[in-house]
């Protein structure tokens, strides 16, 4: 298996600061499109993740060089059919905004002026010169996006699953910020104005840590007189996070029982791993996650959904920059406490190491194997360095495989038992009884 650790790409950014925003910079001749990202990070806190998140939508709609969202998406298709997008998300505590964009390299086209050069241009004034009226972000575009955002809080709510996964994190961490979702809420869009969202946001291009991405046949010598030029930073801004797992120890196990008009309940479990992102022992917490919940060979799909038939789907997700893990699963109503019973037998075999050589096998192959397929994607492997710029860490693709691969069932097991049950929550109907 070294052999075949070592034959990966090595990945090496170059890396650069332009007033105070962070560049980084992979040359690479892989792809044939340039992809650039942009993130801007901020501490998730009640009075401002709902216009943060509606920023970005704002943004979309034009700039100041392309003020009609017409224009501003026809400057796209001028570029060859460049993409351009962001997300809304959190990492640990933090509310991230990313913008992305991805535009063909000069190579393979014939263009007056560089690719890169105009997909720069136009991310940097998307992001720093918004289209604006009167001294404040425009109004008609603030009002039609946060009907979107509005919306698209709505379908959480009509997606159960996804709603009850959000709502056993709200209980989970309700003392903590990560209780907030990255989108909002709804009732704080339509007390926002045109003059506050504008402060927000020149607030959060002043303040911010910004790190910006490029990716392709370039290098940072080309890329940072770029960004000095066209991406208009503004003030002195924290150059990095504070990004550090609060491991709470657990006392009593919380249940909470929520009733709607469902026919399907939704069990979800949230429990603290203790152990982050940046940690030694991260690769043993992937392995913990992949064992339990993870794939379709994993103790949860295998014996709540498939031996006890008590599941419709069951399956469990890490956090690793939280340091928590939670489980999702969707049973018939009557069946709350068989599921609770089963899902505690799946988390006491993890914590006696009842884990065969098969599910060790099947589980680290699945692990590798996307990581490997990390290295095939500009923007996965964007996501992966940020990720280490987040937390500390200072982790390459081929070494987390390595790490993988050399940890043994002893280790998982030592990892299950700092593993504690946070809180249990049950989404089920309205009507009588438990």
């Amino acid at each position: 298996m070294r052999g075949v650790v070592s034959s990966l790409k090595q990945i090496q950014f170059e890396r650069g600061t332009v007033q105070g925003v962070r560049v980084h910079v992979l040359p690479t001749e892989q792809f044939k499109t340039y992809a650039l990202s942009v993130y801007v990070g901020s501490p998730l806190q009640e009075d401002t993740v709902t216009p943060n998140a509606l920023i970005p939508f704002v943004l979309r709609r034009g700039s100041k060089a392309y003020p009609e969202t017409k224009q501003f998406r026809e400057k796209l298709d001028d570029l060859y059919g460049a993409g351009f997008g962001f997300d809304v998300y959190k990492r640990g505590d933090y509310q991230m905004l990313q913008f992305r964009m991805d535009v063909i390299q000069d190579d393979f086209v014939s263009s007056p002026q560089p690719l890169l050069d105009q997909a720069i241009q136009f991310l940097g004034e998307a992001i720093t010169q918004p289209a604006t009226e009167g001294g404040t972000l425009v109004r008609k575009y603030i009002d039609s996006e946060k009907t979107t955002l509005q919306k698209r809080l709505e379908s959480i709510v009509n997606d159960k699953i996804r709603y009850a996964a959000e709502r056993c994190i709200a209980e989970m961490c309700s003392s903590e910020p990560y209780r907030l979702h990255p989108l909002g809420s709804i009732d704080r869009i339509p007390s926002i104005e045109a003059e506050a969202l504008t402060e927000r946001y020149e607030a959060l291009l002043r303040q911010s840590p910004i790190d910006i991405y490029v990716v392709g046949n370039t290098n940072l010598e080309q890329v940072l007189p770029l960004i000095e030029r066209y991406f208009a930073a503004r003030g002195e801004r924290t150059s990095d996070y504070s990004l550090r797992a609060e491991h709470r120890s657990v006392g009593q196990v919380k249940e909470v029982v929520e009733r709607l008009d469902v026919n399907q309940g939704k069990l979800n479990m949230g429990l603290r791993v203790r152990t982050s992102y940046a940690d030694d022992s991260y690769p043993s917490a992937l392995l913990y996650n992949g064992i339990l919940g993870g794939y379709p060979h994993s103790k949860l799909f295998t014996n709540v959904r498939e031996k006890a038939s008590l599941a419709y789907y069951a399956s469990s997700r890490l956090d690793g920059h939280k340091g928590i893990l939670t489980i999702q699963s969707g049973i018939e109503i009557a069946n709350y406490e068989k599921a609770v019973s089963i899902i505690k037998e799946q988390l006491k075999a993890m914590e006696e190491g009842q884990i065969s050589d098969t599910e060790l096998q099947q589980t680290k192959a699945m692990i590798t194997g996307h990581l490997r397929e990390l290295q095939d994607s500009a923007f996965e492997l964007i996501a992966f360095d940020f990720n280490n710029r987040l937390s500390g860490a200072d982790r390459t693709v081929p070494a987390l495989i390595e790490a993988v691969e050399q940890t043994d069932k002893e280790q998982i097991r030592r990892m299950a038992r700092q593993v504690q049950l946070d809180t249990i929550y049950f989404l089920r109907d309205n009507k009588g009884g438990q």
